[in-house]
């Protein structure tokens, strides 16, 4: 890159909004797990859409490829540069304005640098709800959220980012903008273009803002921690549980002993719900948006019958907001409490939920027989069939031994998957840790489509190169 297209790329977005040396650089060259690390040219952090319409239009110009950037929680690279020092960083997050919240139309608009904790806020400040929910959310953004199509805790009630979304602002490749902010449920004009964004991990565009659905706010819940015999038991109580209270069913995850022993013994002040141990727990939420709403009555009767069928071995309902919160701390603390183990290889796959007991089952005898001892760390939102689907070493074992056999491990996990009718990206998306497999594992003319969408928007290929395809 030249100094000339350092100089131009300055005056479009100010001196402070340009990083070019390589100490300040690190932080947005390195993923938060050190999984990936590239290079940059240059970090560029607009603080409009103009701005970041004018660096797009300045780098397809001269050439340069441009990597979109949120607030960097990815966990398949797919916002790290490559290693070639000729790639543009775009950061999105000094990009954090609140544009509008039409509490009449249940809307909230925001720009994609806007962390998602911070528009959760907004929404409650005004006795709304936004209910995407995820374990990064007080650093994640929306544009993250939307480039991966995030999924989260709460997408049994209210659906994935793709669902949450009205209306979208992008930067096109050649620095056009797009705006698509229209907070309409219906709009039968055409192809709807958003749909295209959303998912595309910055490949096709840089999304700058989005119009976002609100819901009432939640004003009672029910939470309950629950040991299970198994998996298929897991899923015989959610039904159960949906012909109880419908939609006021929210969250249902599922873990498994292994997962939780981790929690229990890295999480300073877990404590184990219940003396005995079990194979299997899930975590169970209801809500609803009156304050009183008799849920606890609901959410006992549930597992009530649940326990004349057998599905359930012991259960405990919160007593207070401070006990659900412990609850919802077990589960929320598996993935930081896993990488204490050692390497910890993780896996995102989701299967239909009738086929996730028979899964499980077969998966695990895969892999215990490739690596005998292998501790499988399987955790979820199992109601819309999401499973993260982890690994750690065996005990004693070398994490370098462990390492190497990272790939052939994946590949027990994702031909089960694809044996059961699956995708072996649920929520996290491709980036640079899939790409290179997804053509075993999707269907050849969905990626010829997919191609000739990334032809078409970006024929230069300088949107995220490397990623996704």
């Amino acid at each position: 890159m030249t100094a000339d297209l350092i100089g131009r790329l300055r005056e479009v977005v100010g001196p402070s909004g340009l990083i070019s040396d390589p100490g300040e650089m690190a932080g947005y060259l390195t993923d938060w797990r050190n999984a990936y690390t590239g290079t940059a040219a240059a970090v560029v952090r607009p603080g409009s859409t103009e701005e970041v319409a004018g660096v797009v239009a300045l780098c397809r110009e001269a050439g340069v490829a441009v990597v979109p950037q949120g607030g960097n929680t990815g966990l398949c690279g797919g916002a790290i540069p490559d290693s070639s020092g000729r790639q543009v960083v775009l950061s999105l997050t000094r990009m954090r304005r609140i544009r509008d919240l039409d509490a009449a139309n249940q809307t909230i608009t925001v720009e994609a640098g806007a962390v998602l904790q911070s528009v959760q806020e907004a929404a409650a400040a005004a006795g709304r709800l936004f209910p995407l929910s995820l374990g990064a959310q007080g650093s994640c953004t929306i544009g993250g959220n939307l480039a991966t199509n995030a999924g989260g805790t709460g997408v049994l009630r209210y659906g994935t980012t793709r669902d949450l979304t009205l209306g979208l602002e992008v930067v096109l490749p050649d620095g056009r903008v797009w705006n698509g902010l229209r907070g309409l449920r219906k709009d039968n004009t055409g192809y709807d273009l958003k749909q295209l964004f959303i998912g595309a991990e910055g490949t096709l565009g840089v999304i700058t803002a989005a119009v976002l659905k609100l819901f009432p706010a939640v004003r009672s819940r029910a939470t309950a921690w629950v040991a299970l015999p198994g998996p298929q038991a897991a899923v015989d109580l959610i039904g159960v549980l949906r012909g109880l209270a419908g939609d006021r069913l929210t969250g249902f995850e599922i873990m498994s002993r292994q997962s939780v022993e981790l929690v229990l013994r890295h999480s300073s002040g877990a404590r184990d719900p219940f003396g005995d141990r079990h194979p299997w727990y899930a975590l169970v939420e209801l809500s609803d948006s009156l304050p009183v709403a008799g849920l606890d009555g609901v959410i006992e009767s549930a597992l009530g019958e649940a326990f004349e069928h057998g599905l359930v071995v012991d259960a405990v309902v919160a007593a207070n907001p401070a006990q659900a919160a412990a609850l919802w701390a077990l589960r929320e603390g598996i993935s930081e409490a896993q990488n204490h183990e050692g390497p910890s290889l993780k896996h995102d796959v989701t299967v239909p939920v009738s086929r996730i007991p028979a899964f499980v089952e077969g998966t695990d005898r895969a892999l215990e027989g490739a690596v005998p001892g292998i501790r499988i760390v399987t955790y979820g939102h199992i109601g819309d069939g999401n499973l993260h689907y982890n690994l750690s070493k065996p005990v004693g074992s070398g994490d370098e031994e462990f390492r190497a056999r990272a790939g052939a491990l994946a590949r027990v996990i994702y031909d089960s998957t694809r044996a059961f009718d699956g995708s072996i990206s649920a929520e996290h998306g491709l980036g640079q840790s899939k790409r290179g497999i997804i053509a075993d594992y999707k269907d050849s003319l969905e990626l010829d489509l997919m191609r000739g969408l990334k032809q078409l928007f970006d024929p230069r290929g300088l949107m995220n190169p490397g990623k996704l395809l």
